[in-house]
């Protein structure tokens, strides 16, 4: 970490402001403690954080920038157009396991779109306490959206003269607090040969007086820090600047509030006159100032950070364990005041206090040239949880703690090169054996300087090879199959549970004698993969040399085993429900589209072929009194639960369509039956109801992409149908329906945004290329069949398709 974040770049000024105003409104109005606005930038598809309001920057970093098609609620909000409320984690984790992984915290969160007339400015995001449910942020929800809607028409009166974009790094910013004074500090210097003080802004802000307002000199100071204490704060400045040592100083402002002061003098800095320059702070720690004078008197440390991180006040015990000065610790970013806190441990000890209610409490052991022996190598920390202030206690233990809660600080490069979150993002996008296999190669050898991979997987008693990478071309052949009675230590790290180090090939022939070896020299790590209990399989990391490993690298790699293990059985997991939802979407997709004299119809469905993902689209045909309905639909998310949410909206808007409901009560009947089915979940769809006769079609349409249609000389166009929201979102939403009139030969096409969507690409551009493709279909005349497979030949052959896709063509036939 390094820094707080603030001003870090140069940014538009009037489009700062637009944003910082508004992440901190919708943090009030969407009753959070943190949130912010994510932007669109230049590069095409990626958006960026702007403004980051009540949390430190660097701690974020991963979180700065995120592409519009990832499975990530602020991509979903910004590419969809639809607010994302996720109440608690355990929603988070069943929707967005990615994004749980990075952040894997108690506390919910809000994702409302900032869209103008004709485009989507990006994502206003708020961070909330937890709630049971969605129902319970309705109102909280409805406030961020007005504050969304008046950022969008702000935004829209910008862009006139300014671009609205963001490259840069994010704004952090603070958040209105609870207490408004609580914990404000600001520095000044006085240089008593000229006289004159200077303060920062936050000083100037602290004692509400402009700097042109400003005096400038130690008097000035003095009177607006504490009118009545002016004589007091005079003469403990003097006495500063004659080097003599001075008492933290605790004066009354104007409203009669207690103030804490404190002066110092560089070391090295020497007046003409004798007198040194002072530097000093002014702190207003609002409603606690008296516990924090009585904490001053404390036995055990005790300093407290702001929501962005500085330190806003530290007791001399505090300052001692952490073996840094008051001077050094009070105003700045935590690590900067103690460079040795910044370890990967500690920053997700920190961010789980800033996103959550419970405090956290781990060991930290101070770095050797500390020369703290005599009080203990070990720190007991604790961080309290405060709507405005994070309370840290710290204090000495002798106890050498669990190597699941310990810290270490300064005793390897390890950890700020590699982290074990690192592996456990990327693992969350593997989803088959072979993908967390290729994960592990491209992650966790590099780092350790591993050449050699080797993955056994365990069924029925034997463990089976799923993945080598580096070795002898039919080395592992042999060991293809053990039984777990073998004598190897493959098998018995996964028996035992423990993981097995040897650094160098003799130390392995010494303890399994006989052993066949694919190099005369190199090191082996041999580690159990064991998910919540359950053995899954063994994990072989092959060296080219000898080497040692070291306490901090075996506690590492056993972690990593971990969160292979439950990759892997995840992947297993995950590969027996695609097959289910394969077999259950196969099921509920029409095999037979109903037929009708006068209108041929064709449909096509592919699956995604990126980690065997099924999805929710679907298609239909149905009698609708003495015309046809004509349906596509899209449920948000894949897998099981996705088709057969797909299964009960397709069932539903047949029995709508077979009695010839009109087609705005079809949504909004649909609509009411997905929130009650499972709130928190949307769909898109659009229901057209034809009449083969007269060609006169009803259209409605909620959040689903818009029908094309060729006419019979050939020309396309994209039909200029409005619509709502998309299903399951807001119970009253409305649904307009739009007439037109098909033409005999004409054809209508209905998709899913799967065959328009591509990384990068705006979506109006692919629904251009699929209008194109449709003008290119072949005469009026040509079979639909051939038509929709012209149109998905692309998609069926790419290799990396990321969404499922479906198509349904319609076409009114010439009555004889």
């Amino acid at each position: 970490m390094t820094g707080s974040g603030e001003d870090t770049h140069r940014t538009p000024g009037r489009l700062a402001a637009l944003l910082i105003d508004a992440s901190t409104e919708a943090i009030g109005a969407g009753g959070g403690h943190a949130g912010g606005v994510y932007l669109r930038s230049n590069t095409s598809g990626m958006l960026r954080l702007a403004v980051l309001a009540g949390l430190p920057g660097p701690l974020f970093r991963p979180w700065w920038r995120l592409h519009a098609d990832r499975p990530f609620p602020v991509a979903d909000a910004y590419r969809l157009g639809v607010q994302v409320v996720l109440p608690n984690a355990t929603e988070t984790m069943r929707r967005y396991p990615q994004f749980a992984a990075g952040l894997p915290f108690q506390f919910g969160s809000l994702y409302v779109p900032v869209v103008g007339p004709s485009t989507t400015f990006g994502v206003l995001t708020v961070l909330r306490p937890s709630a049971a449910d969605a129902t319970e942020v309705l109102t909280e929800r409805e406030r961020v959206a007005g504050v969304a809607e008046d950022l969008a028409r702000r935004l829209e009166e910008l862009r006139d003269t300014d671009p609205v974009a963001w490259d840069g790094e994010p704004l952090c910013v603070r958040p209105p607090t609870a207490h408004p004074s609580a914990g404000r500090l600001g520095r000044f210097a006085w240089d008593p040969a000229t006289g004159v003080v200077t303060a920062d802004a936050h000083l100037h802000a602290l004692l509400g007086v402009a700097p042109t307002e400003f005096g400038g000199t130690v008097e000035a100071l003095a009177r607006a820090v504490a009118p009545d204490d002016t004589q007091r704060v005079l003469a403990a400045l003097r006495e500063a600047a004659a080097s003599t040592p001075s008492l933290p100083l605790y004066v009354r402002s104007a409203d009669g509030g207690l103030r804490l002061m404190e002066f110092w003098t560089p070391e090295t800095a020497q007046g003409a006159s004798g007198a040194r320059p002072v530097r000093g702070f002014v702190l207003d720690p609002g409603p606690g100032s008296a516990a924090d004078a009585a904490a001053d008197l404390l036995p055990e440390g005790v300093f407290c950070l702001d929501r962005l991180g500085l330190v806003a006040y530290a007791n001399p015990r505090a300052a001692q364990l952490l073996h840094r000065p008051r001077d050094v610790l009070l105003g700045r970013p935590l690590w900067d005041g103690v460079p040795w806190l910044a370890q990967p441990d500690f920053e997700d000890h920190l961010r789980s206090a800033l996103l959550s209610p419970e405090p956290v409490h781990l060991h930290v052991r101070r770095p050797p040239d500390l020369d703290a022996a005599y009080e203990g190598d070990w720190l007991a920390l604790s961080v309290y949880p405060g709507p405005d202030v994070l309370t840290c206690t710290v204090q000495p233990t002798s106890r050498v703690p669990d190597s699941a809660e310990v810290t270490e600080a300064g005793t390897s490069s390890l950890a700020p090169l590699y982290r074990p979150i690192v592996l456990a993002i990327a693992l969350t996008e593997a989803v088959t054996a072979r993908q967390v296999s290729a994960v592990v190669m491209k992650e966790l050898l590099p780092v350790f300087g591993g050449r050699r991979l080797a993955i056994y997987l365990l069924q029925d008693r034997h463990l089976y090879l799923a993945w080598e990478s580096g070795f002898p071309p039919g080395f592992l052949a042999p060991f293809d199959g053990v039984g777990l009675d073998a004598h190897l230590p493959g098998v018995e790290t996964l028996t035992t549970g423990k993981p097995l180090f040897f650094d160098s090939m003799q130390q392995l022939t010494d303890a399994y004698p006989g052993i066949a070896l694919d190099a005369t020299e190199g090191a082996r790590a041999f580690l159990p993969l064991i998910a919540s209990g359950r053995p899954v399989g063994s994990c072989i990391l092959g060296f080219d040399r000898p080497r040692a490993f070291s306490g901090e690298e075996r506690s590492v790699l056993t972690a990593l085993a971990g969160l292979i293990a439950h990759a892997m059985d995840k992947a297993r997991r995950y590969e027996s429900e695609a097959a289910l939802a394969r077999g259950l979407q196969q099921a509920l997709l029409p095999r037979r589209l109903t037929e009708h004299p006068l209108v041929e119809t064709a449909g096509r469905y592919l699956p995604g072929t990126q980690g065997m993902e099924v999805g929710g689209d679907w298609y239909d045909v149905v009698e609708a009194g003495d015309g046809l309905a004509l349906v596509i639909g899209d449920v948000q998310g894949h897998g099981v639960q996705a088709a057969a949410t797909m299964g009960q909206l397709r069932s539903a808007v047949r029995a709508f369509a077979l009695g010839d409901r009109p087609p705005d009560e079809v949504m909004s009947g649909t609509n009411h039956l997905l929130i009650d089915l499972d709130p928190g979940q949307f769909a898109s769809c659009c229901y057209i109801r034809l009449d083969p006769v007269t060609g006169l079609a009803r259209v409605a349409r909620a959040g689903h992409p818009p029908p094309l249609l060729r006419n019979p000389d050939g020309s396309t166009r994209v039909l200029d149908v409005p619509g709502g929201v998309v299903l399951g979102v807001d119970p009253g939403a409305r649904y307009p329906v739009t007439e037109l009139r098909i033409e005999p030969g004409a054809v209508l096409a209905l998709y899913t945004d799967g065959l328009v969507e591509r990384p990068g690409i705006d979506i109006d551009d692919g629904i251009s290329a699929l209008r194109v493709a449709l003008a290119r279909a072949g005469a009026p005349t040509a079979r639909l069949a051939g038509v929709a497979d012209w149109l998905t030949a692309a998609a069926r052959h790419a290799a990396d398709r990321p969404d499922d896709i479906a198509l349904l063509l319609a076409t009114r036939r010439r009555q004889r």
